[in-house]
């Protein structure tokens, strides 16, 4: 009795605001939570993707039997998604915006198959309920109603029957194999198998899965002075005119280099050579600004996002305090964050070793980083 999982992520998710499968849960999207529900239970053969237009490259990351571009409404979306799968006698199709489906579900649904031709699970209501027509509110016995849940099971060629041959809209799967007199049943649902249709609901998804990871990374850089006189010093994206340049393939910013390398460190994303090679001619007198830049998006890209810049420059020379507000402001630019976040400090190496000899200048910094919300 072969099951493949129809992983229904194609809506447009009009209450939400935009594609709520997207949106970051502990780093990973909110597709990806269900999903490897599905792929790591033992009772699942093949899982099939119905992705939107928005979330395909997304979707297309990991295995799966299929990845099918959803219809024009989700009973559409479902459909297409069945008749991707056919080898499997059964489908168990789930909205990707329920992220904390649970195994003991799954097996409960898959026990029924021995006596029903479909089951869903069903929570009873627990609010007073109105039924609102005609511009009143009548009262409804709550014991009488309850709220559908998915993942729901069916065979899937009286899925297909029932979907290719619906006259009206449904808006579960059970409700179609019921208008062709399929035999259904209900299991018990459960609370944390809740829908993300809101940004609320989001905001309680994200209270379930803990606080955010927090991580710190450490950069460290040194230079030497050049004796181009063409080169000019730049520290923290601000420039020294006039004042002995550092050497480097690129502008050498010593402070923005320590930075650059902390952002990366934190991700666990490489570090500055590995992005930009000095072996490569793109970066040959490059502006270190462009780097920490681009370092920023890396670690955003990965569902990081900075929450604070400390860092120390090391010299005898220029005077770097009295430009340190300059070079907060480039960074948090950079950064895209505020300026508070920043910190920028100096110190001298005390006459002592090669920067006390004023050979060269060297940063430390270290970047701390949140997971994105």
């Amino acid at each position: 009795m072969s099951v493949c999982a129809v992983l229904v992520a194609a809506g447009r998710g009009e209450r939400f605001g935009g594609d709520k499968t997207l949106a970051p849960l502990a780093r990973k999207p909110v597709w990806r939570w269900s999903y490897e529900t599905l792929t790591n239970h033992p009772g699942i053969d093949s899982v099939v993707l119905v992705h939107g237009d928005l979330n395909r490259e997304s979707m297309a990351s990991v295995p799966s039997l299929a990845l099918v571009p959803g219809g024009v409404s989700r009973q559409e979306s479902v459909l297409l998604g069945c008749l991707a799968c056919p080898d499997a006698e059964w489908v168990l199709v789930h909205d990707a915006a329920r992220p904390f489906l649970p195994a003991a579900l799954i097996d409960a649904l898959l026990d029924t198959r021995g006596h029903a031709d479909a089951a869903a699970p069903a929570l009873p209501a627990t609010d007073t309920i109105r039924l609102s027509e005609d511009g009143a509110f009548k009262l409804i016995d709550r014991d009488t109603v309850m709220g559908m849940q998915t993942p729901q099971l069916a065979r899937r060629a009286k899925l297909i029957e029932a979907l290719q041959g619906a006259s009206e809209t449904f808006t579960d799967e059970l409700a179609a194999l019921e208008s062709i007199g399929c035999p259904v049943t209900l299991v018990p649902g459960s609370v944390r198998n809740f829908k993300l249709t809101s940004a609320e609901d989001l905001s309680r998804a994200r209270l379930m899965v803990g606080p955010p990871e927090i991580r710190t990374g450490i950069g460290y850089d040194i230079h030497p002075f050049s004796d181009d006189p063409a080169r000019v010093l730049h520290l923290g994206g601000v420039a020294y005119p006039g004042h002995p340049a550092l050497d480097g393939h690129s502008d050498a910013d010593v402070l923005l280099h320590a930075i650059t390398d902390a952002v990366l460190g934190a991700a666990a994303m490489g570090d500055i050579g590995e992005h930009f090679p000095n072996t490569d001619p793109r970066w040959a007198g490059a502006p270190s600004l462009g780097f920490l830049r681009a370092a920023c998006e890396i670690v955003g890209r990965d569902g990081w996002r900075i929450t604070a810049i400390d860092s120390t420059v090391i010299a005898e020379t220029p005077k770097v305090m009295k430009r340190a507000a300059e070079m907060r402001e480039a960074i948090a630019g950079a950064c895209g964050i505020e300026i508070d976040r920043v910190s920028v400090k100096a110190t001298t190496n005390e006459k002592l070793g090669s920067i006390g000899r004023s050979e060269g200048i060297a940063a430390f910094a270290t970047a701390t980083l949140a997971e994105q919300f």
